[in-house]
């Protein structure tokens, strides 16, 4: 049954639209378990009924005209109670309702599943036979396996079908206006404009849909790309002639005849002279022979599917490479969408043309996250479901605070958001007089608030927004837009911009945190699990002469100004902190040896894992400040992959245990009379701000675009108010209670136009 199951996945896998995935699983399906009957009912939103959308047994007339409402007949029991329900005889069950048009009233035995994709259920998948059986055990659970390993591909083909329905008219599926993909809220705010598809260097899937504006062009492009690809086999076949044995090289040949083989060549330019730009055939035409590869019983013609592979990124790279930099068409208010954003792609854009960003995988706190709220661009991350190949200059509204992304938007909509977009523009406006005043309570509290920053644009904007210092520097940026390690003079310059700006503020830099999901392109670490594998400050002391260099410049660059702090990532052992330790003070003796007029300066660490949490007090003793990285320190409590869309909904800076982990924290490191601070995102929340500076944090460190809110917020309470807050807060035990009582204290405060503004509600 498992080989089974893998050839109906793969053949599903590579079917072109909805119609098709469907007609193919109730086919296979029914074929597999020797069964008269098996249907799909889809749940239709638009109705609230499951409509019957693919038979074989049943009379096909029926298919698309038949329906059951969400309490009627069987099928609206499992899709109700979300199980299978086995039955002997179905035209003896209460529920039963007989649907004429079907002709199923010769069919007794009745099995039907729940197809549920992210706890929703799509619909039913039902198997019917003649005579009066239950199906076994093993039936059942190949049903039930089928259901869940063909959810993803039915709905990711249901929301395909909606994107290009409205492009095809007479396609089975009707365009819905509206249509939502659900992702996770990463920048705040709204953005409506263009799609603009990242396309990552030689990645088929990644090649987005786009029409052919020469097809003459094209034509010529892929043929120019085969001739090119085929050159460079010859080359790599004559210089190993000698190395090899003529079987081996043989397979050369072996690639050379695939590339001049019509059902290859001729299929991709079929393509193109229907419409299609060339890398888009080659997509469609490599993608499909590579799953009928994978779908072969033969173990010798399933490996062909790895050459097929190879030799469509071979031909995909020399047309990249004749596209150039004008293949990435830019127009005014862009949304780039990719399937999986990193930092460099922020560059595909003209910064004055983008207005939104979309990544199908990530999380709210992964890096390129934390890069796009740092120049405050409205951001959804993990949307897993978009189809985001089909999105191509198409216009959609990317909603920064619910994590939604609105794709065929309507008049209606369209006009609801940009109001939403008029209000934003006000409160900011409104918040710009706040710039040169201090952070201080009702009650003459004074609150620090810094910033986090990375990039050479973040210091302008910080000190526009009245930046007080800079509590998070993150080193690694100028070594992830470089392809080798920056010396120390360039890392010098780098750092000499953030403190010569900020000087005489104080800026924290960290040391360099690779690892994770940061990564560098010429120093890959690759492993099952990163973040709890060799990142932080593990990387740098295991490479003390990449550790000494940074240093080196680090404290290079201060002289003279004499605001550097110095902060230790991912630390878990005092062995840890007194290495390092070691290590800067060897460096600052070998440059006052050198003659450098450097002092030391403050050295502190990041408490970002739970075992930190409990040492934090003897690490106080050996550093001279303590800052939290909540964001990491979050997901190691929950034991939640910030950057896994599966479980992106579970990490919950509110929850509960973190706010008890951030309240210890703050009290052990004042009673070593040590300053604590925090540069996580939970500090950029005006609600989390109050809770913060009440348990006593004594600096905040955020994004720049979010210091106005926060400040806003500290100057509109008391810290008694705030300690009040938190007191009620402790004794809550459920994260998305202590959200919402903190949304309702700031509006009971007058300071409801800090939280996210009131968006317009949409059916889904």
């Amino acid at each position: 049954m498992l080989s089974v199951l893998r050839k109906i996945v793969q053949e599903v896998s590579t079917a072109p639209d909805l119609e098709a995935v469907l007609d193919l699983i109730v086919r296979r399906i029914q074929r597999a378990m020797r069964t008269q009957v098996c249907s799909i009912f889809l749940f239709d939103s638009v109705q609230q009924r499951y409509v019957l959308r693919a038979t074989q047994g049943l009379h096909q007339e029926a298919v698309g005209n038949v329906s059951l409402s969400m309490t009627e007949g069987i099928v609206g029991q499992v899709g109700q109670r979300a199980e299978p329900i086995n039955l002997e005889d179905a035209s003896r069950h209460p529920a039963f309702h007989y649907l004429q048009a079907t002709g199923e009233e010769r069919f007794h035995a009745f099995l039907g599943v729940p197809i549920i994709h992210h706890r929703s259920v799509l619909g039913v998948l039902v198997v019917q036979q003649v005579e009066h059986r239950r199906f076994d055990e093993s039936e059942e659970a190949f049903m039930v396996t089928v259901s869940a390993q063909l959810a993803g591909i039915i709905a990711h083909a249901e929301a395909t079908g909606s994107i290009n329905s409205e492009q095809h008219p007479q396609a089975h599926v009707r365009a819905k206006h509206d249509r939502h993909f659900n992702g996770v809220a990463a920048a705040s705010g709204v953005a409506i404009g263009t799609v603009v598809v990242a396309t990552l260097a030689a990645e088929l899937e990644t090649v987005p849909d786009k029409p052919a504006h020469d097809i003459a062009a094209e034509l010529e492009a892929f043929r120019s790309a085969l001739d090119a690809v085929r050159d460079d086999i010859r080359t790599v076949s004559k210089g190993l002639a000698q190395r090899l044995h003529s079987e081996e090289q043989a397979l050369f040949d072996v690639y050379l005849r695939m590339l001049g083989d019509p059902a290859l060549t001729d299929a991709i330019e079929t393509l193109i002279r229907a419409g299609s730009w060339a890398q888009g055939a080659l997509r469609d035409v490599i993608l499909v022979q590579v799953r009928q590869f994978n779908a072969m019983e033969d173990p010798y013609l399933r490996e062909r599917a790895t050459d097929v592979r190879d030799l469509g990124r071979r031909i995909l790279s020399y047309l990249q490479e004749g596209a150039g930099p004008v293949s990435i068409d830019c127009p005014e208010d862009s949304i780039l969408v990719a399937d999986e954003l990193s930092p460099t792609m922020l560059g595909l854009v003209p910064e004055e043309k983008l207005v939104g960003l979309v990544s199908v995988s990530g999380s709210g706190t992964s890096h390129a996250a934390i890069m796009a709220r740092s120049i405050g661009i409205p951001t959804v991350m993990g949307v897993i479901d978009l189809p985001f190949t089909r999105l191509e200059g198409r216009q959609v509204i990317v909603d920064g605070y619910s994590g939604r992304v609105y794709v065929n938007p309507s008049d209606k909509l369209l006009e609801a958001f940009r109001e939403v977009m008029r209000e934003e523009r006000a409160v900011a406006a409104g918040l710009e007089g706040l710039r040169d005043l201090p952070a201080e309570t009702t009650d003459g509290y004074r609150m620090p608030l810094w910033v986090n920053t990375g990039l050479v644009a973040d210091v302008a904007r910080s000190l526009q927004r009245g930046a007080e210092g800079i509590g998070l520097y993150r080193t690694e940026i100028p070594f992830m837009i470089r392809d080798f390690f920056p010396s120390e003079q360039e890392q010098l310059q780098s750092y000499r911009s953030q403190l010569e700006a900020f000087a005489p503020r104080p800026v924290t830099m960290r040391t360099l945190d690779i690892g994770g999901d940061k990564a560098l392109p010429y120093f890959p670490i690759e492993e099952d699990n990163p973040f709890l594998g060799w990142r932080g400050i593990r990387v740098t002391l295991d490479h003390p002469e990449i550790f000494l260099v940074q240093v080196r410049a680090m404290l290079r660059a201060s002289e003279g100004l004499n605001n550097l702090r110095i902060m230790l990532p991912m630390v878990t052992s005092v062995h840890e902190v007194d290495e390092a330790v070691r290590q800067i003070d060897r460096a600052l003796l070998e440059l006052q040896d050198e003659g450098y007029q450097v002092l030391r300066p403050l050295i502190g660490v990041m408490v970002e894992v739970p075992a930190a949490v409990y040492q934090v007090r003897r690490f106080a003793r050996m550093v001279d400040f303590v800052s939290v990285g909540s964001n990491d320190l979050t997901q190691y409590i929950l034991a939640v992959d910030r950057n896994n869309p599966r479980v992106a909904g579970l990490y919950a800076a509110y929850h509960p245990a973190v706010l008890r982990a951030l309240q210890y924290i703050a009290r052990e490191t004042r009673k070593e009379g040590k300053p604590v601070s925090i540069c996580g995102e939970m500090a950029a929340d005006p609600g989390g701000a109050l809770l913060l500076m009440a348990m006593g944090y004594e600096v905040l460190s955020m994004n720049s675009n979010n210091l106005p809110r926060v400040k806003s917020a500290i100057r509109g309470v008391s810290l008694a108010r705030a300690q009040s807050l938190l007191n009620r807060v402790l004794r809550m035990d459920d994260a998305e209670e202590i959200h919402q009582y903190l949304r309702q204290t700031l509006k009971q405060l007058g300071l409801g136009q800090l939280t996210r503004p009131k968006l317009p509600h949409q059916n889904p």
